[in-house]
């Protein structure tokens, strides 16, 4: 049965493919892109695949902008915009990691709410966050994103909670790392304030961290994974792909019970 969906972020990497999967599969998409100029790149994206989204311009970061996230229809919220910056939390400048949270946590949960608003209303619906591997895994020199997936990993819990009377759906989908660009670009954003002669964390032992970007895997099959849990009637509430990523946040968790300091 075809179904509505908006998405955000879906003017690259995952959200995009994403958005054009499911209109493959024959639903409505909403696509809103943060910036004018990912409309264009997104519609020419679109017509190489042969379908059609109705694109719309929406930085989540914008009240104006999030306006029309109440004046749309649809059946389904997808919240994946997102923004990501590495480094080592003890020092990282406290300004930029409340600018994650604006965007990661703040707004992506003013979003939500609207969406949850509407759902309510009419008794149906589904709430999907597109959290990460670092929702439930703690990944060193990672932290501010790492912080801020698990603070949308708790609002999505308890969303879901209190949000079952009114028969509305919540779930999270947790991406292993993928290569889309987003995570070379986080880490590259420490540049802009790390310095090795000034800062007492060593870049030697960042490095470490950085070779994950060495084994990404391609993103197509995520993408195809996406399409499939966002368009269920039923599926588990957390969707940690691919089954590596799941086995590490298995893994890690009972390890945080055995750890000592």
């Amino acid at each position: 049965m075809s179904k509505t969906v908006f998405i955000t972020g879906a003017g690259s990497g995952l959200g995009k493919g994403a958005a054009i999967g499911l209109a493959k599969q024959g639903h409505r998409v909403i696509a809103s892109v943060e910036i004018l100029s990912q409309i264009t790149s997104l519609k020419e994206a679109a017509s190489l695949e042969g379908v059609e989204l109705e694109i719309i311009k929406l930085n989540i970061n914008n009240k104006r902008d999030q306006e029309l996230i109440r004046e749309y229809d649809y059946d389904i919220f997808v919240a994946n915009a997102a923004i990501g910056e590495g480094g080592p939390v003890a020092e990282i400048p406290v300004d930029r990691v409340r600018n994650i949270f604006e965007t990661n946590v703040f707004s992506t949960l003013e979003n939500a709410q609207i969406a949850a608003k509407k759902f309510v209303e009419k008794k149906a619906g589904k709430i999907v966050f597109l959290s990460s591997i670092a929702g439930a895994v703690s990944i060193p020199y990672l932290g501010p994103y790492v912080a801020s997936k698990h603070a949308v990993e708790a609002i999505a819990k308890n969303m879901k909670a209190e949000l079952e009377e009114f028969n509305v759906q919540v779930a999270t989908i947790n991406p292993g790392p993928y290569e889309t660009g987003f995570n070379d670009r986080m880490f590259e954003e420490k540049q802009k304030w790390y310095d090795e002669d000034k800062n007492f964390t060593p870049r030697k032992s960042m490095a470490g961290t950085g070779k994950m970007l060495e084994n990404q895997y391609h993103p197509q099959e995520m993408i195809d994974k996406m399409v499939e849990v966002i368009a269920a009637d039923h599926h588990a509430f957390r969707t940690a792909y691919p089954q590596d990523a799941e086995d590490m946040i298995k893994e890690a968790e009972a390890q945080n019970w055995e750890a000592k300091i």
